[in-house]
């Protein structure tokens, strides 16, 4: 055969075997540019997906066998994506972020915010997941495919910050430019579509008459007499044609493993650790869950994955008309299918259904079990239910972790951190009656990075969990807790059981769900101070001059706030009294700082900053 036409036929074999098995069919760069003072390249562009609605891996995606098909008989998607990556000298990681609500820390304008994973020669990337974010040129976005011809209804629960007589039907989170665009109503005049209200996620609906309110647009309704304030409204109307939802969950697989696997690829890495905060730590949690460690050809997506301030849930990111963007807040969203069993890595029997299970199954099953950080603050055990994580489901007793996971409570911290000097924080959801808390966790969750680095790739096992557990007190029922001066603690959110219908585990959800009591959760025990006794007790709580929580209330009947948490003060005379003067007191911060590296949960290079800290705290008391 000539030399010329054995070249061709072995490209051709090639390319044909590309084709059948790379599942990002082609990539469009729309921008380069340096970063971090020319060591870093952003690049952003879009991405192309093909799914194979056949394979194994893919059959748990819902209604991606209604969607249209390319001649290959493959469903195709894309996605915005950015890569930021060392120009040289790089650690051969790649660092996946899943965007939250399409907000992506690593679309920076020039330098870095936290230079932590620059330092570190990390690549760093994230890629549009999720169909519903409210369109940004700072968003990733994914253009899902749709379930063509399938109708369904929809459910949209709001509270109204002042009164208004429109209101749309997407998810609008106050204050921000984040949210969820939703689904548009198919029948204007629709006679099934119902509007009602009621004062807490736990009273009866109240149906408002049909003739009282109108749908303006497929994207807008009118109520007569206006949306009040502090009400809870819901909607349920008809659409059709929902998107495809889980694909994104596939196109976070697909891309990571086109950038661990693909020499065209410009991330070129030999390991991925994914990573995830709040809705998009939900993300993590639910994508192993649902089998998406293991790509199209069954090989490792995440080696490692630190899923941070997500609590028990998981999400609306694979069922027909999911809403990605809603979650579960003290008024609205709720009762939306986040907070599901089951809620812990190994597998556990809800004494209730029967049902058995655990969020590993399926990754163990296709032996692509990743190594697993969960980070939690006092938030997540207040708002999030967060016990649930590592208790067995009637609350009565802890339970088994995997060798391959750990836990570790961060104590005084809020979901979201307020200033310092504290403040009650802006209004709206996040307003309090108290001073909002000021500590942060990013000096520990940099800590546990390196540690999760140097359990992949050189198997030096982490720290161990730290966790409260009911077996030593640390983690008790609301009323177990001892009374706080003039402060009473207010109810944790407790999960409703939720009755989705006979279709639920196909992923058809019936709107609205039937709620059959509630998940039992636990709260950290705290000490005669006030703090929480458990976990990784920082300088702040190890040596206190103030009380920490995890938790804030709106002046309205003792609800929780969303997200925040609240800074007691103490008194100068209280905070002398105990330590006497400057000079002890700073001198056991350092120490408990130290105590702290030492357990490798702290950074030397964190600590000028933190000890610069413990200076402000005292002198801001004691002035």
């Amino acid at each position: 055969m000539p030399l010329r036409t054995y070249l061709i036929a072995v490209f051709c074999v090639l390319t044909s075997a590309f084709a059948a098995n790379a599942r990002v069919t082609r990539v469009e760069i729309s921008s380069r540019k340096d970063v971090d003072q020319g060591r870093y390249e952003l690049i952003t562009g879009r991405v192309f997906f093909a799914l194979d609605p056949r394979n194994a891996h893919n059959t748990v995606i819902v209604d991606l066998d209604r969607a249209d098909r390319n001649a290959a008989g493959d469903v195709e998607l894309s996605s915005d994506f950015s890569i930021v990556r060392p120009k040289a000298g790089g650690n051969e990681v790649l660092l996946f972020e899943a965007a939250n609500r399409g907000a992506s820390s690593f679309l920076i304008d020039s330098e870095p915010d936290d230079p932590f994973f620059f330092r570190r020669g990390y690549t760093m990337a994230a890629v549009g997941w999720q169909f519903d974010a409210v369109p940004s040129p700072t968003h990733l976005r994914l253009q899902a495919p749709l379930a063509r011809g399938v109708r369904g209804r929809v459910r949209s629960d709001f509270v109204v910050q002042a009164k208004v007589d429109e209101y749309p039907v997407s998810h609008v989170i106050p204050g921000n430019v984040i949210g969820g665009i939703g689904y548009a109503v198919d029948d204007l005049a629709a006679p099934d579509a119902t509007l009602s209200e009621r004062e807490t996620q736990s009273g009866a609906r109240r149906i408002v008459p049909r003739q009282q309110w109108r749908f303006v647009n497929p994207t807008t309704l009118h109520l007569d007499g206006g949306f009040l304030p502090g009400r809870i409204y819901e909607v349920i109307y008809p659409s059709k044609d929902p998107a495809v939802v889980g694909t994104g969950l596939a196109a976070i697989r697909d891309f990571v493993s086109w950038c661990r696997h693909d020499p065209a690829s410009p991330a070129q890495v030999k390991f991925a650790y994914g990573f995830g905060v709040s809705q998009s730590g939900r993300v993590m949690r639910h994508f192993v869950w649902q089998g998406f460690n293991a790509d199209e050809e069954g090989r490792l997506v995440f080696d490692g994955i630190l899923t941070h301030v997500a609590g028990a849930g998981r999400g609306n990111f694979n069922h027909r008309f999911a809403q990605p963007s809603r979650d579960v807040q003290p008024l609205a969203p709720a009762q939306y299918p986040i907070d599901v069993f089951p809620f812990t890595d190994l597998p556990q029997t809800d004494p209730v259904t029967g049902q058995r299970a655990g969020l590993l199954d399926r990754a163990a099953a296709d032996h692509v079990v990743p190594k697993i950080f969960y980070t939690n603050t006092a938030t997540e055990y207040w708002s999030r239910g967060a016990s649930l994580t590592h208790t067995t489901p009637d609350g009565k007793a802890d339970a088994e972790l995997p060798p391959t996971s750990r836990i570790y409570f961060l104590p005084g911290v809020a979901h979201v951190a307020g200033y310092f000097p504290p403040t009650l924080g802006s209004a709206g959801e996040r307003r309090g009656t108290l001073l909002r808390n000021p500590n942060q966790y990013w000096d520990v969750t940099d800590a546990l990075f390196d540690a999760m680095d140097a359990w992949v790739r050189r198997g030096i096992e982490p720290p161990p969990s730290r966790i409260p557990r009911i077996a030593d007190g640390t983690l008790v029922p609301r009323d177990k807790l001892p009374a706080l001066d003039g402060v009473p603690f207010p109810q944790p959110y407790a999960p409703d059981r939720l009755d989705f219908g006979a279709g639920f585990a196909a992923g058809i959800v019936r709107e609205p769900p039937v709620v059959n009591g509630s998940w039992p959760v636990l709260v950290p025990q705290v000490d005669g101070d006030g703090n929480e006794l458990a976990g990784v007790r920082d300088p702040f709580l190890s040596v206190p001059v103030a009380t920490y929580t995890g938790w804030n209330v709106r002046s309205d009947a003792g609800i929780r706030t969303s997200y925040t948490g609240a800074y007691i003060p103490w008194t100068k005379e209280k905070v002398l009294g105990r330590y006497g003067n400057r000079t002890t007191y700073l001198g056991l911060f350092a120490e408990a700082a130290l105590r702290m590296m030492t357990e490798r949960l702290l950074l030397p290079e964190s600590l000028p900053e933190l000890l610069e800290s413990g200076v402000k705290r005292w002198d801001y008391t004691t002035r």
